[in-house]
């Protein structure tokens, strides 16, 4: 397994945005490719790869000097519960700590709240709706040793 940045507008990438409409969009009746992604290219783009077909991505995307949005993670069906999540959301939080970056904030999926706790990631609001579905808004400082 492989866990690596991947460039905006490539084969890696056109991967990256079919495992996120299968897996984060068509489950709810949308698809990924009616909404505008043409900001992507300003964004880190982190992919699991296992022999050579991708099974996990991540987006970073920088809000601030000091803060960096994790969005966009999914990992496939068939490989969910493996840890895989996991490993993806620690080598993002390296490659945020090397970039400079202070804190990373997310719009967490109700169901995914107990996974980014364990993460030690902190719930910021109360539940909202986003894509029709509730979410908490959470973040970590990444200075905190853990």
């Amino acid at each position: 397994m492989d866990i690596r940045i991947i460039e905006p507008l490539s084969e890696e990438y056109r991967q990256s945005l079919e495992l996120r409409d299968n897996i984060l969009r068509k489950p709810l009746g949308l698809s990924l490719f009616n909404e505008n992604l043409d900001n992507e290219v300003n964004d880190i783009h982190i992919g699991v790869f296992l022999d050579c077909q991708i099974i996990g991505i991540l987006i970073l995307t920088p809000l601030s000097p000091d803060t960096v949005k994790m969005r966009q993670v999914a990992v496939r069906e068939d490989f969910q519960g493996k840890g895989i999540g996991t490993r993806m959301v620690r080598f993002a939080e390296e490659i945020a700590k090397k970039q400079g970056f202070k804190r990373i904030v997310l719009n967490a999926r109700k169901t995914a709240v107990p996974f980014y706790r364990k993460l030690f990631y902190d719930i910021l609001s109360d539940e909202f709706t986003e894509v029709g579905i509730p979410h908490y808004k959470m973040s970590k400082n990444l200075s905190q040793s853990i």
